[in-house]
């Protein structure tokens, strides 16, 4: 009877302890952001680097001020959530990448190899798709994420993104109605 009860007794803190450990493991991996988590910080944080980089080269190059202006805010907007992110990151242990994409890196090339109207245009081209694409991984996110700072951090940038979509699209109507125009006088000439 004795030996029953002791035996009882070590099977349950047997019981207790794994179940603390198991509790402490659970806890411990809480703070991890999910797969899809990450590779969304991942993605979202060469995306900025991109926003930024293309955003320079715009302030430099464009020929019209309304693309000049557009570039300094992605710099602007764009460096603010980087640096957003990059605490997100350190928090949540997730390492980020140090470069542009491959496709980024082949756009800014791309770019930088044209000028005047040319550069303005396919810059603002460029800004018109990359925001429709942002903000369909940021809803995604918003909608869908796990990790509560990564989330968040998804929907408090998303208005920006949609701004940023909608003054794009007017810059590239108004680029392309000027060059119509211009194309046009000079066909009448």
């Amino acid at each position: 009877m004795e030996v029953n009860r002791i035996a009882r007794a070590a099977v349950a803190a047997a019981g207790l302890v794994c179940m603390m450990a198991f509790g402490a493991a659970a806890q411990s991996s809480s703070g991890k952001a999910s797969a899809a988590d990450r590779q969304f910080v991942t993605k979202a944080a060469q995306g900025g680097q991109a926003e930024v980089e293309l955003g320079q080269l715009a302030a430099d190059k464009g020929q019209s001020q309304q693309v000049k202006d557009f570039g300094q805010k992605m710099v602007q907007d764009h460096s603010k959530a980087n640096d957003q992110l990059k605490q997100i990151a350190s928090q949540e242990n997730i390492p980020l990448p140090s470069g542009l994409s491959a496709k980024d890196k082949a756009l800014k090339d791309r770019l930088s190899k044209l000028s005047g109207a040319q550069f303005d245009l396919a810059y603002m081209q460029s800004m018109v798709q990359d925001h429709k694409e942002d903000i369909a991984e940021f809803q995604k996110e918003a909608s869908n994420g796990k990790d509560q700072p990564v989330k968040q951090f998804a929907q408090q940038t998303l208005p920006t993104l949609q701004e940023h979509l909608h003054m794009a699209q007017q810059d590239k109507q108004a680029l392309m109605q000027k060059s119509n125009g211009t194309t046009s006088a000079s066909k009448q000439q």
